[in-house]
């Protein structure tokens, strides 16, 4: 597997709102997108330094990953997201080079194909995600839209 470049970083904190007091008040970053992924429970606000992306994400569950991130770790770096041409043959080729993974097959969110590969322990404490895909980011609600 060859890894193009760090797509993003996540850090999991306890509160969004707060967060962004840090990120924008004291780093000067600006938003380039807020959004919810029901799929994963978290609400994220994105980032950009340079091509990198930065995620502050909050749990909107008390059992999703980040909630248990959360109560076992503290806030703190979630995980590094790696691009690869293609996620399904990154998956391939880990497995077999007998590497486990946590997903067998990608899974889909917001334009990329995502994968978690080795349990977290296996790479220092961090985990490890691969992608592809190019990110978009959900349009906001509006009031047009019927959203409250």
């Amino acid at each position: 597997m060859k890894v193009k470049e760090i797509d993003h970083i996540c850090i999991a904190v306890m509160s969004v709102d707060k967060a962004r007091e840090v990120y924008e008040g004291t780093l000067g970053l600006s938003p380039s997108c807020e959004y919810v992924a029901e799929e994963e429970s978290i609400r994220v606000i994105r980032y950009y330094v340079g091509s990198v992306a930065v995620e502050i994400m909050e749990p909107t569950d008390e059992t999703c990953d980040v909630a248990r991130f959360l109560k076992s770790r503290g806030e703190g770096l979630f995980l590094i997201s790696y691009r690869v041409d293609d996620v399904e043959e990154a998956l391939e080729e880990l497995h077999r080079a007998g590497r486990k993974t946590i997903d067998r097959k990608p899974r889909c969110l917001m334009g990329n194909r995502y994968a978690f590969i080795d349990p977290p322990g296996a790479l220092h404490g961090v985990l490890t995600e691969i992608l592809d895909g190019e990110f978009e980011c959900p349009a906001p609600a509006t009031e047009s839209s019927g959203a409250p």
